[in-house]
């Protein structure tokens, strides 16, 4: 199967001045336009030598509506000091959109395993967890300071998280972001419970008001 480059990929790539890819790759308009505005070269290489893609640990999908467009890209640089790769869903401007549809993009990679983690920001980071947490396999966490950031991640071990771009400062954001990709699941009695909210989705996800779940 061709890869296809798009423009999320050339995103990530604010470092390069060239990158490899394989000779039959089917690279799309926008990410030919982005790769010429950042100068980036598209090298095409052998497969046998071209880099392996990421394990779903190292990659982070992240997106933004317009509100959470800002702090989304002055956050990037967080993600690259910690050596993880962004799969950037969008916005890519500060152009009106709908903070479900970004959910549910980013909310996709994760339950579908492409992404180990999420990261999505809104005006008031609210909506986003929401709408991400309609999602199988999604555990949304809105968190507002490192506490909550740390807490989320040992407790709930959670896999997405949504900011409120328009309610934190730079700082704040950065810090608690950090906190949160720097964070590890505790287990033990957590697991226990985390597994619990596992089976209360896997129990509801056919149910309807007019009858009872069955477990």
């Amino acid at each position: 199967m061709r890869k296809v480059i798009t423009r999320a990929d050339i995103e990530r790539l604010e470092a390069a001045s060239e990158w490899p890819v394989p000779p039959d790759a089917l690279i799309t308009a926008a990410a030919q336009e982005l790769a010429a505005e950042r100068k980036i070269r598209l090298v095409a290489v052998d497969p046998a030598v071209a880099p392996a893609p990421a394990p779903p640990a190292q990659i982070v999908a992240l997106g933004s509506d317009h509100a959470g467009f800002p702090m989304k890209e002055a956050l990037k640089p967080v993600f690259t000091e910690l050596g993880l790769e962004i799969r950037d869903v969008g916005v890519h401007e500060p152009a009106p959109a709908d903070y479900p549809d970004i959910a549910r993009a980013v909310g996709e990679l994760v339950g579908g395993g492409v992404a180990a983690r999420g990261v999505i920001l809104d005006g008031a980071g609210i909506g986003s967890a929401i709408a991400a947490n309609k999602l199988p396999g999604v555990r949304a966490a809105l968190c507002y300071d490192k506490a909550s950031a740390r807490y989320s991640r040992e407790h709930n071990n959670a896999n997405v998280l949504t900011l409120g771009g328009r309610l934190l400062t730079e700082t704040q954001a950065r810090e608690v972001l950090y906190t949160w990709l720097t964070t590890s699941f505790a287990g033990g009695r957590h697991a226990a419970r985390v597994a619990k909210i596992a089976e209360l989705e896997r129990i509801y996800r056919t149910w309807t008001p007019s009858k009872s779940p069955k477990s």
